[in-house]
């Protein structure tokens, strides 16, 4: 159909927008289509309000800290639109055939009727988005008047015809959205009532009201930790439902959503394997960070923190396998100190973090998410054992004990990483005596047990530039003393 004519023959009848949203996913929850593909976590919270705010018919706003998906769902409500609706050709506010709101629109149709040139605009293109940023103007979201365009037009600037549609007015019979509302300074928030209420704009003082047909959705986060604002009330009160979104409350759940978003499957020269309590590990690391006294919790720990650092573990394997002309590689604990530069750079430190320093916190948070992780499998070295029971890590601290060292360089080869592991008694014993592990992350364990004997304070530990060395306790502890010459005591 390319004409107007041929539209009405067809018996097109166009509907708002919010009505098309909520149609689109009454279809789509009949035929048991997945409404959110990607996002996890908000089965039981966010996505039923969101469901009941489209249902609704509602204009939204996801109020929530950083790296909680927001951008990502809104972009979403794409998905709710038909594919493809007439406009009238060359239109900039996406003119409705049957009602046309610009001047433009109503002089074609008046001028050619049934055989008004018709284009059809695919969901994609209805979609609208600002980032709201300090600097955002009336001009950029609504419009101004254009005296260039009135002036080779031979126009009055009282003329209809002069104006430069804004972002919202070209997103017309579409979804438009502004992240981080709150940077938007509160005389544009101005701006925005009457679109959320009358559904119209008023450009320079025009007696002509344009009635727009849109969706509009925000997104912000609840706590000024940058230079932003705040919401006008009259704004606040005029969106319809405001959602609330959060971090991975459950494991399992935020170790699948790195697991989805990171670059860890690289299709390269090496394979890296990831064992299963390593990823806790990781996991482990944000939800330490978002409970630490050294972190502003009014920032937040995003969940982007988590997969640049599974980037960052995967790239140490990968560089190890690479410098040993090796094919495989499985994660150790050197490559989870290779993610420090992923966490430092996405922690927002309080005063006391500051004092610390931010690679001395994160340091800090992955040696408590070794130590959680690790007691999810394994007894607490800290427990004191009745007379009966066996302490089980008695046998690899009694090798420690008797002046035995432990040492691994970053870049040890498979081989040798293997052996020296070996060497440990009652060590292999330890893992294999967990049915629950499995028996290719045999060594990877082993290695995570002897760190995590460190951070229980059973075990000291030296990091000397590219490799990290384990002894017993006592004896690093006397190391550290020094050599004593006999003239020091020369009276």
């Amino acid at each position: 159909m390319k004409t107007l004519g041929e539209l009405k023959k067809s018996g097109y009848k166009p509907v708002s927008v919010k009505d098309e949203l909520r149609k689109n996913m009454i279809l789509k929850m009949k035929s048991g289509e997945e409404l959110f593909p990607g996002i996890l976590g908000y089965d039981k919270t966010v996505l039923p309000q969101l469901q009941n705010a489209i249902l609704a018919r509602h204009d939204i706003i996801l109020l929530g800290l950083r790296g909680q998906a927001k951008t990502r769902i809104l972009r979403l409500l794409v998905n709710f639109l038909d594919e493809k609706v007439p406009v009238i050709e060359g239109s900039e506010v996406n003119d409705d055939p049957l009602n046309p709101i610009s001047k433009y629109g109503k002089e074609m149709v008046a001028k050619h009727g049934d055989d008004t040139p018709i284009s059809w605009l695919a969901r994609e293109q209805r979609y609208g988005e600002k980032l709201a940023t300090p600097d955002t103007t009336v001009a950029d979201l609504i419009g101004d008047l254009d005296p260039i365009k009135a002036a080779s037009k031979k126009l009055t600037l009282a003329d209809e015809e002069v104006i430069n549609f804004g972002l919202i007015p070209r997103t017309n019979r579409g979804i438009f959205v502004i992240n981080e509302l709150p940077d938007l300074q509160p005389r544009i928030q101005v701006a925005l009532l009457n679109i959320m209420q009358e559904r119209d704009i008023q450009i320079r003082g025009f007696n002509v009201r344009i009635p727009l047909d849109v969706s509009l959705a925000f997104s912000a986060n609840p706590e000024d930790y940058t230079n932003r604002g705040n919401i006008i009330t009259p704004l606040k009160d005029r969106i319809d439902s405001q959602i609330i979104t959060h971090y991975p409350k459950e494991l399992k759940i935020a170790s699948e959503i790195t697991r989805q978003e990171s670059w860890s499957r690289r299709n390269g020269e090496v394979e890296v394997e990831i064992p299963e309590l390593y990823r806790n590990v990781l996991e482990y690391v944000a939800f330490e960070a978002r409970d630490s006294e050294y972190i502003d919790q009014k920032s937040g720990v995003s969940t982007r923190m988590t997969i640049t650092a599974m980037e960052q573990v995967v790239s140490a394997a990968e560089r190890r396998a690479i410098s040993n002309g090796e094919s495989k590689a499985k994660l150790r604990v050197t490559d989870l100190y290779y993610m420090i530069p992923a966490l430092t750079g996405k922690l927002e430190l309080v005063y006391e973090g500051e004092q610390e320093g931010a690679v001395n916190v994160a340091k800090h948070l992955l040696g408590k998410a070794i130590r959680r992780a690790f007691l999810d499998v394994f007894e607490d070295p800290s427990g004191k054992q009745s007379e009966k029971q066996i302490n089980p890590y008695k046998e690899i601290l009694d090798w420690f004990a008797d002046g035995n060292e432990l040492s691994i360089p970053d870049l040890m080869s498979e081989k040798s990483y293997q052996e020296v592991l070996k060497s440990v008694d009652g060590l292999k014993k330890l893992v294999t005596e967990k049915n629950s592990l499995p028996e290719e992350d045999l060594y990877a364990v082993m290695d995570l047990i002897i760190e995590a004997l460190h951070q229980f304070s059973k075990l000291g530990k030296e990091d000397v530039d590219d490799h990290r060395s384990y002894s017993d306790m006592l004896g690093s502890m006397l190391g550290g003393m020094g050599d004593f010459d006999e003239d020091d005591f020369d009276l």
